[in-house]
């Protein structure tokens, strides 16, 4: 390969790598907003979504949504505290505990959906409809899995 395809493979996906850090911190600055209303941030929700309905170790939650333990634990800790999450014994692990949500967690999680829901309808306009945004998630679901596969996915 010539220096200059390299060249122009590697601008290609400089470009892509900052659109992403770009559309991540303006997804988080959106859902802060939509979530601050229930007195949680981007970060939080993300986490009490992520242990709705399931009970997760810390380490489990932190893989799944592609982040540290430490940091997991730090927000975890938080939730417990307002009252929207609790930790259970493990039956497969004594000392990691298991983190769900409460009954006050859901409803948290609930309003923020419904505010979530509406700008889910403004994007999918803006973006041409249902196809376009399958499409999208698509891509970046496959950069995310090529990724992970050469190795770049060093979260626990």
């Amino acid at each position: 390969m010539t220096r200059r395809v390299e060249s122009g493979q590697a601008e290609a996906f400089s470009r892509a790598a900052v659109a992403v850090f770009r559309l991540n911190g303006r997804f988080t600055a959106a859902l802060d907003r939509l979530a601050l209303a229930s007195g949680l941030s981007a970060a939080r929700w993300q986490i009490l979504s992520t242990v709705t309905g399931e009970s997760l170790s810390v380490s489990a939650v932190a893989r799944r949504v592609g982040t540290s333990r430490q940091s997991v634990q730090r927000i975890a800790d938080l939730l417990v505290r307002q009252g929207l999450a609790v930790y259970l014994d493990n039956p497969a692990h004594r000392r990691a505990k298991l983190l769900t949500a409460t009954e006050q967690g859901v409803a948290a999680k609930r309003e923020i959906d419904s505010c979530l829901a509406e700008l889910a309808r403004q994007l999918y306009a803006g973006l041409g409809g249902e196809d376009e945004v399958h499409r999208t998630a698509e891509v970046l679901r496959g950069l995310s899995g090529a990724l992970s596969s050469i190795g770049s996915d060093d979260s626990p």
